[in-house]
């Protein structure tokens, strides 16, 4: 079987995805992919990832987060991770997943706490606290609206 490839020659996959991540079939009009080369300074990214969650689209978001987890400063690279597995997490919530969505929420929270003090503005308190409340809704099998899926990553 051969495997779609960018110019570069990497495996990556063509098909378009829907708002969830979820690949659809060949020709199906999908969301906007996010580049996979995406390079912006970190408020540019902690802005374009905040629209995103707004609008619902978690998995765009940590796509925008990943990118600059493998292209920023080696020494971020835990903030960047925490914050790309954040937005997983709640990808996994709007999927259904609740045991993946505790996973990464889980690891998002150690990989943030391990960053402290937050730069750029980010909100570490009030991360926690969010990803407490969806931890909590999760254990307790209760449904999550859209809504309360839509974290503040700035104070």
């Amino acid at each position: 079987m051969q495997r779609d490839r960018d110019d570069a020659g990497h495996a990556r996959n063509a098909r378009p995805r829907d708002r969830l991540g979820r690949p659809l079939p060949p020709g199906t009009p999908g969301v906007e992919r996010i580049p996979e080369d995406l390079e912006l300074a970190p408020d540019e990214t902690l802005d374009y990832a905040q629209r995103l969650l707004d609008d619902g689209l978690a998995f765009n978001a940590h796509e925008v987060l990943e990118a600059a987890w493998k292209s920023g400063p080696f020494a971020e690279r835990m903030l960047w991770q925490g914050l790309a597995q954040y937005a997983v997490g709640l990808t996994h919530i709007q999927r259904g997943n609740p045991k993946g969505a505790r996973t990464l929420l889980e690891r998002a929270v150690g990989r943030l706490a391990d960053a402290e003090p937050l730069p750029y503005r980010l909100d570490g308190a009030g991360l926690r606290t969010h990803a407490e409340r969806l931890l909590a809704d999760l254990a307790a099998g209760r449904e999550i609206p859209e809504e309360k899926l839509i974290p503040r990553l700035r104070g």
